[in-house]
This record gives structure tokens, C-alpha cells and sequence, in this order.
């Protein structure tokens, strides 16, 4: 009978243990998360302007806008030029992996692929009329394709996570520990160390 108090005590200590990990791992991934969020705010809205000069009457507004699609990529895929080759690639590649995590971290939290992509399409059309309608960068669809691109590409890298460790929670500690080692540092040298102008 000691044994058995003994061993229900030891389970009830073991589960609180593993709550209180989870807790842990919970409060540093939404962290990491929000840090995400605010790399993206910098990166669309304030990576051409200051937040003193985007609602400043002086500032000269140039607004643009494609709704054609793979229109800008057929440009930039033809251009000639060295420079917009390697600005056409740096944006291409880039308008990618900005939403990857996106597409990781929305797995992580409701496993629902299809809503999962279609917040991340909201999403990106709500940046990009948003840039539109501040005349800060292009209002591009192509931007919008290649931004739900890389948040498929994040979904697949969750469910290929997923598949290799056959556990919901190996995934989420996996990420939580990925995210504070690797996304964590790289978020804050792109928020704090290097100022943007696109």
C-alpha cells in the first residue's frame, strides 16, 4: 500500500514537473513569436521611413501597384542589369523567408492547414495594401504569392518535423528550443543592429 501512495506521488510530482516545462516552453515560444511579429512590422512598414516621418505630412508619397501576377518576378528574371538581378533575387528569396516561421509558428499553435494559409494570405494582402495606401514600397501581388509560398514552405516544415518525431510535443519543445538558440538572436540583430532601407 506504501508503494502505491509512493508511486501516486511520484506520477502527481512527475506531472507537475512536465507542466511547469510546458508552461516554460509556452511563454518563451509566444515570445520569440511576438519578437517575429515585430521583425515583420520593421521589416514591411518602417524598413524605408522612421515612425516620425510615416505619418509626417512632409514625407513624399510614391505609390505603386501590380496586379499582375509574376509580372515583377518576370522582370526582374529578365532584366539585364547585375544589380536588379541581385536585388530581383534578394527580394524573391526574401518576400519567402520572412514568412517561413510564420508558417511554423501558426502550425504550432492550431494544426489547421487551411486556416493556417489562408491567415497567412490575409496577412500578407493586409501588408501589402497597407504599404499601398502608405506609399511605403510597392503594393505587389507577386509579394503576396511568394509570402504565402514561404508560410506552405513553414507549414511543410512543421508536418516533415512532425513525421520524423512522431510527437506533437517533441515538435513544440524542438521549435521552442530552435527558436530561442537560432530565431531569437537573428530577430534581435535584424530589430536592433541594422537599420533597414530597402
Amino acid at each position: 500500500m506504501d508503494e502505491l501512495a509512493e508511486d501516486v506521488m511520484n506520477h502527481r510530482k512527475k506531472g507537475a514537473f512536465m507542466n511547469t516545462r510546458e508552461r516554460i516552453e509556452k511563454v518563451f515560444l509566444y515570445a520569440v513569436f511576438i519578437c517575429y511579429l515585430l521583425l515583420l512590422l520593421k521589416i514591411f512598414f518602417l524598413s524605408r521611413v522612421s515612425i516620425s516621418e510615416l505619418f509626417s505630412s512632409q514625407r513624399p508619397v510614391d505609390r505603386s501597384i501590380n496586379l499582375i501576377p509574376f509580372d515583377s518576378i518576370g522582370d526582374y528574371i529578365s532584366g539585364s542589369s547585375a544589380n536588379l538581378k541581385k536585388f530581383a533575387f534578394s527580394n524573391v528569396v526574401g518576400n519567402i523567408l520572412v514568412f517561413i516561421p510564420l508558417g511554423v509558428y501558426l502550425s504550432l499553435f492550431k494544426n489547421n492547414k487551411i486556416i493556417n494559409l489562408l491567415f497567412i494570405f490575409i496577412m500578407s494582402l493586409f501588408v501589402e495594401i497597407t504599404q499601398g495606401l502608405l506609399g511605403i514600397g510597392t503594393a505587389d501581388i507577386d509579394d503576396i504569392i511568394l509570402n504565402c509560398l514561404g508560410g506552405w514552405v513553414g507549414i511543410l516544415g512543421y508536418k516533415l518535423l512532425l513525421f520524423l518525431l512522431r510527437d506533437e510535443k517533441k515538435v513544440y519543445t524542438v521549435s521552442t528550443v530552435l527558436s530561442v538558440i537560432v530565431g531569437l538572436p537573428v530577430i534581435f540583430y535584424y530589430l536592433f543592429m541594422i537599420k533597414m532601407r530597402f
